[in-house]
């Protein structure tokens, strides 16, 4: 008789937040998988747990130590997985060791726990009915920004993951990709010095760069707006792109910012102003 694979979410800061359920989980476990043994043996310690079985479970070894695991688990052993922080799988590794079992038919039951982008989300204070989570945007700038091109469009709210050495630059993207739209920089969830920071991408942008957003980040951005009414005509759009360049904004941004207020693409609003330049005669 196979085993089973238990996804246990574990704190993602406060200890205090540790269930009941996932500390007699930990406790009944023959086999531990986390990401790092020091980090895992810390919330062990911290309920006298003494680990039966821990082993690595982390993005560098993902393929081979699933095949382990699925090798135990199908020899009737109960394998519990950790990450870090947080729920397994959710920007974690956990996803190919899921998959992998529910396409042997093993069981696999999970204990819920704190989840920093859910919490993030709850505190925003925007739209929490209608979400979806990207996770950590590219590294790069030009892979980053073609990934926010494609959520101009996206009218439910955003959660994003992201690191304090990258923030204002991505911060600086989503700016110039979605306009200057409502958005929550959350720090430090469940810490001592978990903080919120309410405002515009523009104003958090500004913040970032004087390098406030330290630790954890998670970054909660408002979606677009659709407006019920007709689109405005080009001249409208070529109209309203010359205001905010006037007002001192750069003319990509100002694209960018246009196409979102009127619910366009970019290329709309770039046909607008090639027409108003160019005039037929």
């Amino acid at each position: 008789m196979s085993g089973r694979l238990v996804l246990v979410g574990t704190p993602i800061g406060n200890l205090e937040d540790t269930s009941r359920r996932a500390i007699r989980t930990l406790e009944e476990a023959e086999v531990i998988a986390c990401e790092d043994t020091r980090r895992a043996r810390k919330l062990l310690s911290h309920f006298g747990i003494r680990a039966r079985e821990l082993v690595t479970y982390h993005e560098a070894n993902e393929r081979r130590q699933a095949r382990f695991l699925l090798e135990r688990i199908a020899a009737g052993t109960k394998v519990v997985l950790i990450s870090d922080a947080g729920m397994p799988g959710l920007s974690d590794p956990g996803f190919r060791l899921v998959e992998a079992c529910a396409q042997r038919g093993y069981e696999v039951v999970v204990v819920p726990g704190p989840n920093a982008a859910v919490s993030a989300l709850a505190i925003s204070g925007l739209p929490p009915g209608r979400f979806v989570f990207e996770g950590f945007l590219p590294r790069k700038s030009g892979e980053r920004r073609r990934r926010i091109a494609q959520l101009i469009a996206e009218e439910r709210t955003m959660v994003f993951y992201e690191s304090p050495h990258r923030i204002a630059g991505s911060l600086g993207d989503l700016l110039e990709g979605l306009g200057n739209r409502p958005a929550v920089v959350a720090r430090e969830l469940t810490k001592m010095y978990e903080t919120a920071h309410r405002g515009t991408l523009g104003e958090l942008r500004e913040l970032a760069e004087e390098g406030i957003f330290r630790g954890e980040i998670v970054v909660v951005v408002s979606g677009a707006v659709r407006d019920s009414a007709e689109p405005p005509e080009p001249q409208e759009l070529a109209g309203r792109v010359a205001q905010l360049i006037e007002g001192g904004m750069d003319r990509k941004t100002a694209m960018t910012t246009v196409a979102s207020e009127a619910g366009v693409s970019r290329r709309v609003v770039f046909d607008a102003l090639v027409a108003a330049r160019d005039p037929e005669d």
